[in-house]
């Protein structure tokens, strides 16, 4: 981590203070100017610093009887264990905004639990973002521990990956599984797993008390072609296959039955559970991902979601 001035913690620490003055104690501008001996538009900029810096993070506790309604009807559908739908953006319906505060709520419940937990981490955008809405924690009884590699075929990691930022920010003992997400071979991904440090880590996934994972599509815009671990050639390939999504790199068609194909028996993540008693969170909303979400749904292989307004609508239309 970058080491701040002695002048910008100061200045942090007054735009924290103003930021708890007013999204909490609930003074006004004027009151927290006052307090501070500031001006008025000094109090402005540190509430604005506070959020921009997000040293103030802003969650609705308000039940919307839609969004709650939405999530009671795919809970009965699947049979999942819970379902959190967030209010969508009106003009971008299929924006992940929200799913990343809804996430580090349901990561942070776990952390606080006074039992020491494993939590099974997967990779992608959508997780990174719920790392980040982190609050600050101290949990050296709780482990860390990374569902797949995150490494490319070239060497080069991708820079959504979650587990050590995760530790860092809340302090608790991690495992990272140092492997490319596609090995070459079988016999290569064969002789990763035998190494004892890897074995030992994906047992440790295996048996996690809860796990979080997105879930990833598998048009144009897939992550896993976008980020360098297929090519061009193999996403078509599975396109031709019925492929519509992957979780933890591990591709499944609309019924989330895992492919029969070369991407899948080189694949060196954790294997997947179906119908898991444990909790498995899928955070995942937007139309691109609305029948791989379906999919995973369908096969349970996960039995919590996490997603959005809209695309709890779109999963609800579809017989």
């Amino acid at each position: 981590m970058v080491k701040l001035s002695n002048a910008e913690n100061r200045r942090l620490d007054d735009a924290a203070r103003a930021g708890w003055m007013y999204y909490v104690a609930g003074n006004t501008q004027d009151e927290i100017a006052k307090k501070l001996g500031v001006s008025r538009q000094s109090a402005q900029r540190m509430v604005a610093l506070s959020v921009s810096e997000k040293l103030v993070k802003v969650r609705l506790d308000h039940p919307i009887a839609k969004c709650m309604d939405l999530a009671d009807k795919i809970a009965n559908r699947f049979g999942l264990q819970t379902c959190e739908v967030v209010p969508s953006d009106p003009s971008d319906p299929s924006s992940t905004v929200g799913l990343a505060q809804a996430g580090a709520n349901e990561i942070e419940r776990h952390l606080k639990s006074s039992k020491p937990k494993t939590l099974a981490m997967g990779t992608g955008r959508v997780l990174r973002a719920c790392v980040d809405e982190l609050a600050p924690l101290n949990c050296p009884e709780h482990k860390v521990v990374a569902l797949l590699g995150n490494m490319a075929s070239d060497g080069s990691a991708s820079p959504y990956d979650v587990v050590v930022r995760m530790a860092e920010r809340v302090n608790a003992k991690h495992y990272p599984m140092p492997l490319p997400v596609l090995p070459e071979t079988v016999k290569a991904k064969n002789q990763l797993h035998a190494m004892p440090h890897i074995s030992q880590n994906m047992q440790l996934a295996q048996q996690a008390d809860v796990t979080f994972v997105g879930v990833g599509n598998l048009g144009t815009n897939s992550p896993l072609h976008l980020d360098g671990f297929v090519t061009p050639s193999d996403l078509e390939e599975l396109q031709s296959g019925g492929a519509v999504g992957e979780m933890i790199s591990w591709v499944f068609d609309k019924n989330g039955q895992l492919l029969d194909c070369a991407i899948n028996q080189r694949v060196a993540s954790t294997p997947l559970l179906v119908a898991s008693e444990k909790p498995v969170f899928a955070l995942a909303a937007g139309e691109e991902k609305v029948y791989a979400i379906l999919g995973a749904l369908r096969s349970k292989l996960v039995n919590s979601l996490i997603t959005n307004e809209y695309t709890a609508e779109r999963i609800l239309s579809i017989d």
